[in-house]
């Protein structure tokens, strides 16, 4: 039994080279990374420096040999974003080309992958596996980064040796996960909340210029509001400019070609009811 309950102790089969701290330097180490990993609602929040640090820190804690993360693009493809060392980041490329291994099983199901034995690791990826021997590994996992049915990445464990993590350790190694997709998907929703604020502050203040103009159009050349925007638009449109630039040409009365009356045709007023 654990002298702190659901945070394994180091064993001979999770750490061979016994080279861990003591059980009460784990349980404040392993609370200072939950503390760091959902401290991401800061203005200079850093995404790499942050998967780097859950890269790190599963290697510290859970007594891997190397660990890294891969991350869904807009596409749905994974791209490698961070790693512990340079031999799992070459590794995590390796499967991202092959489209083979275990972090991409485990994005696209979800689920922890954990296959037991070089032998069992072959016959599931025959292309994988034999770049993880030559590159010193000899057992590899996986662990989503998942949020209730959302896997927005997964984080990939490596060992030396030829037998993984404990299922109790993968649990921990999910927990850890688990703090970190949060904290993720929290920054990511500031971010876009953000962005979707500008994009309607910026279109409320579009709006009020494209009503300026449609005022200024109409009393110059006699039209209603609705041809007015028409006129506006089609202008924009033939001269490959943005709408709210037209506007802000008419407003400020440097699109004279616009403005003359001739230029929006000939004939009585047509001026109608207001857009």
């Amino acid at each position: 039994m654990t002298a702190f309950p659901g945070i394994p102790e180091r064993t001979d089969r999770d750490d061979p080279g016994s080279r861990g701290t003591t059980v009460v330097n784990r349980e404040q180490y392993l609370a200072e990374t939950f503390v760091e990993l959902a401290d991401t609602l800061v203005d200079d929040f850093d995404v790499i420096d942050f998967l780097y640090l859950l890269a790190t820190r599963t290697v510290e804690l859970l007594h891997a040999s190397a660990a890294g993360i891969m991350m869904a693009d807009q596409r749905g493809g994974l791209q490698v974003m961070a790693s512990s060392g340079e031999q799992a980041r070459l590794l995590e490329l390796f499967e991202v080309q092959s489209n083979e291994g275990p972090c991409l099983d485990c994005y696209r199901s979800g689920a922890i992958v954990s296959v037991g034995g070089v032998s069992a690791m072959h016959s599931r990826w025959p292309t994988f596996t034999p770049r993880l021997l030559e590159l010193g590994f000899g057992s590899a996992q996986a662990i989503p980064l998942r949020l209730r049915g959302e896997t927005i990445g997964a984080l990939n464990i490596f060992r030396t040796e030829p037998i993984g993590l404990s299922a109790e350790t993968l649990l921990l190694g999910q927990a850890l996960a688990n703090v970190a997709t949060v904290g993720l998907i929290q920054q990511r929703a500031i971010s876009t909340q953000e962005l979707l604020s500008e994009q309607l502050q910026t279109a409320l203040i579009s709006r009020i210029v494209l009503e300026q103009a449609k005022g200024v159009l109409a009393e110059r050349t006699g039209l209603g509001m609705n041809e007015a925007f028409r006129v506006m638009r089609e202008y924009a449109r033939r001269r490959g400019q943005l709408l709210i630039k037209v506007a802000e040409g008419v407003v400020d009365g440097t699109l004279e070609d616009l403005l003359a009356p001739t230029s929006v045709g000939s004939g009585p007023s047509r001026r109608g009811p207001g857009r």
